[in-house]
């Protein structure tokens, strides 16, 4: 017998949301208003690449002005008021796209009486953020890992979340774009985990969009991974 799922949870950006045209593009434009005229493709590169370096990351302000830095390098000089004005312009609704696939989701999730709540490696900007958009309304929950001094992978933001739903961990779904977040954390805790695909290489149990939740819900041991 398959066992049922109780509650979704989901990575937040990059899965719901994204940063809008771009990362670079944002940056630059916030730039602009400082007198510097910046590449908006060579900040994003150089953001990506600041990104993946960011390991151990604790979200807090002074870690963002470092990757704002490196994101700069070559542009032109970082003053404090420009990363503050960037900082802020991140928790603004008109700085993120939400994906067309994830309201029609959180609709037919809700019909079914399934408890929802992302789970998420972000600051204390999220929530706001969330609130701005809309989407904040479809969660029981919102959990941030840097209110909780937990970042995903670790099991315990996964088992926090789990407590707040009232839900055991292997009746959860997680549903994110990092393997080495989403998947294997949700899996140290013995829950179901999936990968949405937004863009690259695709991999075996991989959705390419949100809306295939639903076909996950009826059988999820076959649909979806589990460790």
């Amino acid at each position: 017998m398959n066992p049922s799922i109780e509650a979704v949870t989901f990575d937040a950006g990059g899965t719901l949301i994204d940063p809008w045209p771009s990362v670079g593009a944002v940056y630059a434009s916030v730039a602009r208003d400082f007198g510097l005229d910046c590449c908006p493709d060579t900040i994003t590169a150089q953001f990506a690449s600041a990104w993946k370096r960011r390991t151990p990351f604790r979200y807090t302000r002074e870690e963002w002005a470092e990757v704002v830095r490196h994101s700069f390098h070559g542009q032109g000089h970082v003053s404090p008021a420009l990363f503050n004005a960037i900082y802020d312009r991140f928790a603004e609704p008109d700085t993120w796209l939400i994906y067309s696939d994830v309201i029609p989701t959180l609709q037919a999730l809700e019909k079914l009486g399934v408890k929802l709540a992302p789970i998420s490696n972000w600051d204390n900007r999220l929530r706001f953020l969330l609130n701005k958009l809309g989407l904040a309304t479809y969660f029981q929950h919102i959990v941030v890992s840097s209110e909780i001094d937990a970042h995903k992978p670790d099991p315990r933001i996964f088992l926090h979340t789990a407590e707040l739903l009232n839900v055991p961990a292997e009746k959860i779904l997680h549903v994110g774009d990092t393997p080495g977040e989403d998947i294997a954390g949700a899996h140290a805790v013995n829950a179901f985990a999936c990968r949405i695909r937004r863009s690259g290489v695709e991999q075996a149990g991989d959705i390419p969009r949100l809306t295939e939740i639903l076909n996950v819900l009826e059988n999820p041991i076959k649909l979806c991974r589990r460790k």
